[in-house]
């Protein structure tokens, strides 16, 4: 091992099979455990994951949605820090190390800025950079913080500080069942790392164009899902969090769905 601190990297895909081979052939040597949550694909994205990365855990989605993969993915991964990157290539592997340095030095939650100096985008359009600015805006006047990109699924958290962000259970299949499924899943996680009281950075990262594909995210439908979670967040859900709380652990444990393993 090549350190006493092992590191999860959550991979979210859906018919990525022209761009997974090159996002898994960047990672750093330091990622211990790979993780790929699939929703579904219907080309060779696992083939020729579990080729290129022998050794990967492919799960499987208990419901869709990119929130969906992701909590599924962060809360199996085993390692003491969990990176979430996507699939599509827009996001550069070799920055990861950037992210995890502040856990190291004491940080609970990375947050990945294209805004911040040093970082940047030949990928987001002018509809969604406007409305990313205005729902950074808000993020911060309603939680008094200073970050200046909300809407970016590079990130980087302790295990401990994934517990605390109460991602949408996997096995839920209840009430509140497809809040955070969705796009908004990153509006949601940004806004419970500060209500938590997490020791959050914030460092730059470069948005390349998605290499191949097209994107599932709509600028206006999920738009309006991020601007409903800050609402949300900030105004209703203190009210019915301990009642979601009862109801999990009065739940039994179900594991998300095992598509395969590696060889």
């Amino acid at each position: 091992m090549h350190s006493e601190t092992t590191l999860s990297v959550v991979i979210p895909t859906l018919n990525e099979a022209r761009n997974i081979e090159h996002v898994l052939g960047l990672l750093p040597d330091t990622v211990d455990e790979v993780i790929l949550v699939d929703g579904g694909s219907t080309d060779a994205t696992v083939a020729i994951a579990r080729r290129a990365r022998p050794g990967i855990r492919v799960l499987g989605q208990t419901r869709p949605g990119k929130g969906s993969a992701l909590a599924t993915g962060i809360l199996a991964a085993t390692g003491d820090e969990i990176v979430t990157i996507d699939a599509d290539g827009s996001m550069d592997p070799r920055e990861i190390e950037r992210f995890v340095a502040p856990l190291r030095a004491g940080a609970q939650y990375v947050r990945g800025s294209r805004f911040s100096r040093g970082g940047g985008s030949a990928d987001i359009t002018a509809v969604r950079f406007i409305g990313n600015k205005v729902l950074n805006s808000l993020a911060n006047l309603l939680f008094g913080t200073g970050h200046s990109d909300l809407c970016y699924g590079f990130n980087a958290m302790t295990r401990e500080a994934a517990g605390a962000l109460r991602l949408p259970d996997p096995a839920d299949g209840t009430r509140l069942r497809h809040w955070g499924d969705g796009f908004e899943i990153e509006t949601l996680m940004h806004v419970r790392a500060v209500k938590a009281g997490l020791r959050v950075v914030e460092v730059p990262s470069f948005e390349a164009s998605r290499r191949f594909g097209e994107s599932n995210l709509s600028a206006v439908r999920d738009g309006l899902r991020c601007l409903r979670t800050l609402l949300f967040e900030r105004f209703v859900s203190a009210s019915v969090d301990s009642v979601v709380d009862a109801e999990r652990r009065a739940r039994p444990k179900v594991t998300a769905e095992l598509v395969g393993e590696g060889e």
